[in-house]
C-alpha cells in the first residue's frame, strides 16, 4: 500500500508505491538489484527540508535514515568517512570528538549530509563554497545494485556527483575534507537597510561569514557575522547589537534548526558582482507590489565559486538572495513575480527550493550541462533515477 510523504513545509506531497528504509548498504544493493520497471523511478530522500520536487516520485522512495554516523577518521589528513543519512548536527557532534569540524553549515542543521551535498546546500562566506565541495570520495549504488567508488582519480565523475540530486545513483557514504575544530562566535546587529548596503563589501572581507535579513514590512535589516572566537568585526557604529552567541559551530552557525514556523523558499545564486544591484531591484519590487502580503524576510548570503558541474556557484563567486513566505500564506505569485529579476541578473536557482525554471532555460546557464547529461546517461541509461519532476528539470532524454 502506498504511503504519503510530505516535505517539511507540507507543500510537496508524494505517494510512492514503495517506501524503503534499508538497514544496510548491502540491503539497499539487494533492493535495487531486484527492482523491476514497475518499481521505477527511484528517488532518495534526506530530511525532507527541500521545497522543490526533487524527491517527489510515484515509484520507489528510499530513505537513508538508518545509514548514519561517522565510520572512520583520518586525523592526519583531516578527513572522515560518514554515512549519507547523517544529519549535520549529528556530524558536528561526532567530529568534535576528533577535534574536527565542517568548514561551514547550512541554515538548518537537521539536513542530512547526503541531501545537503546533492542539492548544493550552502552556508555563507565569500571564501566558503557550498557543502558539496567537502566530498572527496563517494560510494554510489548504481541501478543494478552494484557499489561503485568515485574519487579524484575520476575527476569528471566526482564533479558530476557533487551536485547531482541522486540522478547518477544513491550515495550511501562519502569521505569529507574537514578542518580543525574552532569555537564559533555569532553577532547580530539591527540597522538601516541603506547603511547595511553601504558597508557590505567591507563586511564580506572582514568576516568569515556574513549575511543579512531584510524585513520588507519595516524596510530595515539584521546583519549576521560569524567568525572564529575573537575574530572579525566586533562593533558597528551604524548598528545596534541584538545578539551575541558563542559555542560549537554546529550550534552557532545554523539559525533555523527547530524553527516552529514552516515556510516556503525561493533562492537564486547571482554572480557576486551583480548581487547588490539585483537586490536593489528585488527590494523595490517587493516594496511596490508585495509589502502588504510578505510577512517574512529576504536573506542575502555569499558563497565561493566551485567546479561541480551542476552547482549554482559553478565557476563564479556568488551572492544568493532567498525569498521566504509563511507556508500558510500565498507564495506562488510572489515568487514567480520576482524570479524574472533574478534571471535577468544571471541567476541560477537553488535545486532544493522553489523555482519555475526547466531544462530548456537552465541548460544555457551551466557550461558543463551537456557533459553532465552524457555522464548521467552513462550511469543510468534506463532512467531509473529520473522521476517526472527530474525530467522537467534536467531533460527527458533517458
Amino acid at each position: 500500500m502506498a504511503r504519503t510523504w510530505r516535505n517539511w513545509s507540507g507543500s510537496v506531497v508524494s505517494r510512492p508505491r514503495r517506501w524503503l528504509k534499508p538497514p544496510s548498504e548491502e540491503r539497499l544493493q539487494e533492493q535495487l538489484a531486484s527492482a523491476t520497471a514497475e518499481d521505477w523511478p527511484v528517488r532518495v530522500v534526506g530530511a525532507g527540508h527541500s521545497s522543490s520536487g526533487v524527491v517527489e516520485v510515484p515509484g520507489t522512495l528510499i530513505s537513508l535514515e538508518q545509514l548514519r554516523g561517522v565510520l572512520s577518521v583520518d586525523a592526519q589528513r583531516r578527513q572522515a568517512t560518514v554515512y549519507a543519512g547523517t544529519q549535520l548536527h549529528e556530524l558536528g557532534r561526532e567530529l568534535y570528538d576528533h577535534d574536527l569540524t565542517l568548514p561551514n553549515f547550512g541554515d538548518v542543521a537537521t539536513q542530512t549530509i547526503g541531501g545537503a551535498i546533492g542539492t548544493g546546500t550552502h552556508g555563507t562566506g565569500k571564501r566558503l563554497p557550498n557543502l558539496s565541495q567537502l566530498m572527496v570520495k563517494a560510494w554510489v549504488v548504481t541501478t543494478d545494485g552494484a557499489m561503485r567508488e568515485i574519487d579524484a582519480g575520476e575527476p569528471d565523475a566526482l564533479r558530476a556527483l557533487q551536485v547531482s540530486m541522486g540522478t547518477l545513483g544513491i550515495i550511501t557514504r562519502m569521505t569529507l575534507q574537514l578542518q580543525p575544530y574552532f569555537d564559533a562566535e555569532r553577532r547580530e546587529y539591527a540597522t538601516r537597510t541603506d547603511d547595511a548596503l553601504g558597508h557590505c563589501a567591507q563586511l564580506m572581507e572582514d568576516n568569515r561569514s556574513f549575511d543579512f535579513y531584510w524585513y520588507p514590512r519595516r524596510d530595515d535589516v539584521k546583519l549576521r557575522l560569524v567568525n572564529a572566537a575573537g575574530g572579525g568585526t566586533a562593533r558597528l557604529s551604524y548598528g545596534r547589537q541584538v545578539e551575541h552567541r558563542a559555542g560549537h559551530p554546529f550550534e552557532v552557525i545554523p539559525t533555523h534548526t527547530g524553527i516552529p514556523h514552516h515556510f516556503e523558499e525561493c533562492e537564486y545564486a547571482l554572480p557576486i558582482q551583480n548581487g547588490l544591484a539585483c537586490f536593489a531591484q528585488v527590494r523595490q519590487r517587493i516594496l511596490k507590489r508585495w509589502r502588504h502580503l510578505v510577512g517574512w524576510r529576504v536573506l542575502v548570503r555569499t558563497v565561493a565559486g566551485d567546479d561541480a558541474w551542476l552547482s549554482p556557484h559553478h565557476g563564479r563567486d556568488s551572492m544568493t538572495i532567498s525569498l521566504h513566505q509563511n507556508s500558510t500564506l500565498p507564495w506562488r505569485d510572489f515568487f514567480e513575480d520576482i524570479e524574472p529579476v533574478f534571471q535577468a541578473f544571471g541567476g541560477r536557482p537553488h535545486w532544493g527550493k522553489k523555482h519555475s525554471m526547466t531544462a530548456a532555460t537552465l541548460a544555457p546557464r551551466y557550461p558543463q550541462w551537456n557533459r553532465f547529461a552524457k555522464l548521467r546517461r552513462a550511469f543510468d541509461p534506463t532512467g531509473v533515477f529520473m522521476s517526472p519532476a527530474m525530467r522537467v528539470l534536467l531533460g527527458d532524454d533517458a
